[in-house]
């Protein structure tokens, strides 16, 4: 018996018993649906959080947080192991940067502003992908840039007066600097010691530059990005690494005293990061990427993801229990055919091959319609849900979150796993089908 011949015997069967078949296939179509909206709950916010983790992050960038002794102590990293970092393969940039270890004070004028001095190795931050919203970059010792938002906190020095707004809780923008920065001469003071009336140093710094604004919108980068000499000159007059304040600087680690406080690695690309990485590890240095992150964040949305899925698949499972039932009835049904087709020398293998085919007819069309089902539904989530968590609770939601994403990868496994069941649901009938008797059967007694 052709397949054709067998497809042709299923349908003949499905339209005697529309009803029964129909709400089968419905009982499919609804494990279906819900094991892929299920299962698209953990892929939308994997999706969501991946991408905002990513769009945070420079994602070739590699933190160096020091190397690892073998007493178990962490170094500070040093020249020699810049030198080390920039030899690796596939490392487009080794950034080093030193911060000021008091907060000195920047005047113009009348204005004024605490803030952090940061001393950074400006050829290898360009290197490394720095940019400016203006101006250019330092060419000698006694030029700097600053951060995007220090004017935002560069003040009119006033006493008595309330210079912060109420509502916004902001400066006011009457007493902030509003001329052009660029060009203009910052007086950094810091001080030698811990005495308020202590002695103190001015170095005149000249503005050229000031940095853009970073990709991370909760970061403020108020900053002074100074010199190496300008940062050793301080260093040379406090007597203490990083012009610290409070400290004995005869009795500090050398190590301490030459060493940088933040270095970062930039990778050529994405794909040569865990390379790096590798690297690192086996030469007992402690890093973090973003490559190390989106392990951790896939090892636990794989988890989910999985239970997930596990969850839906017990809906198909009672799915199949109606499609027990209905096979069975299609075989105490149908016993007369069967002794029909046996008596005239049908196969075994074929008698059971037709009831497969319907229970395959049923899953397949009831996952048809189940992914569509979904597709429709993830829609409806991603687009009514967010309006009624912000309704209900107040919350403004990140605008990229999806609470809900169907790959295809995620159909593919739903509808093989109902297809499986739908298969395995049928086994049995079909081969209660081969073994009922002529005899009995044309006489319509099983």
């Amino acid at each position: 018996m052709k397949i054709k011949d067998q497809f042709r015997f299923v349908l003949q069967n499905i339209k005697k018993n529309k009803v029964r078949t129909g709400m089968t296939i419905l009982a499919t179509a609804m494990g279906c649906a819900f094991l892929i909206v299920l299962a698209s709950v953990g892929y939308g916010l994997q999706e969501s959080i991946v991408k905002d983790t990513l769009e945070q992050q420079i994602v070739t960038e590699i933190d160096i947080y020091g190397h690892i002794e073998e007493d178990d102590n962490y170094r500070s990293l040093t020249m020699e192991d810049i030198d080390y970092l920039e030899s690796i393969d596939n490392v487009n940039a080794v950034t080093r940067r030193n911060q000021l270890r008091q907060f000195p004070t920047f005047s113009l004028d009348d204005y004024q502003s605490e803030t952090t001095a940061v001393a950074a190795h400006f050829p290898s931050e360009v290197d490394a992908g720095l940019e400016l919203d203006e101006g250019r970059l330092p060419e000698k010792p006694n030029e700097v840039v600053v951060g995007y938002h220090f004017l935002d906190y560069f003040v009119q020095d006033v006493e008595d007066e309330d210079i912060y707004d109420e509502a916004s809780g902001e400066i006011k923008e009457e007493y902030l600097y509003q001329a052009d920065l660029i060009g203009q001469t910052l007086n950094m003071t810091v001080k030698k010691d811990l005495d308020v009336d202590g002695e103190e140093q001015t170095t005149p710094l000249t503005v050229v530059g000031i940095l853009k604004k970073p990709t991370k919108e909760w970061v403020q980068d108020q900053n002074v990005y100074i010199s190496g000499e300008v940062f050793a000159g301080v260093e040379a007059y406090t007597g203490t690494p990083g012009g610290e304040l409070g400290v004995d600087g005869d009795e500090l680690d050398s190590a301490t005293v030459n060493a940088f406080d933040e270095v970062k690695v930039y990778a050529t690309n994405l794909e040569a990061v865990q390379t790096i990485v590798d690297e690192l590890d086996d030469s007992n240095y402690a890093s973090y990427s973003v490559v190390s992150e989106m392990k951790q964040i896939n090892m636990l949305f794989t988890i989910m993801k999985a239970g997930l899925i596990l969850v839906g698949t017990i809906a198909i499972l009672i799915a199949s229990i109606g499609i027990y039932n209905t096979m069975t009835m299609a075989v105490t049904e149908r016993a007369p055919d069967i002794g029909i087709m046996k008596a005239i020398g049908a196969n075994p293998k074929t008698i059971k091959q037709i009831f497969l085919l319907e229970s395959s007819y049923i899953g397949i069309v009831g996952a048809l319609i189940g992914t569509i089902v979904a597709y429709l539904v993830s829609f409806l989530v991603n687009l009514g849900l967010p309006l009624i968590i912000e309704f209900a609770f107040q919350e403004e939601l990140p605008e990229q979150l999806q609470f809900s994403m169907i790959p295809v990868s995620l159909v593919l496994i739903s509808v093989g796993i109902c297809l499986l069941v739908t298969i395995l649901s049928g086994l049995r009938p079909a081969k209660r089908a081969t073994q009922i008797d002529v005899l009995k059967a044309m006489r319509r007694e099983i």
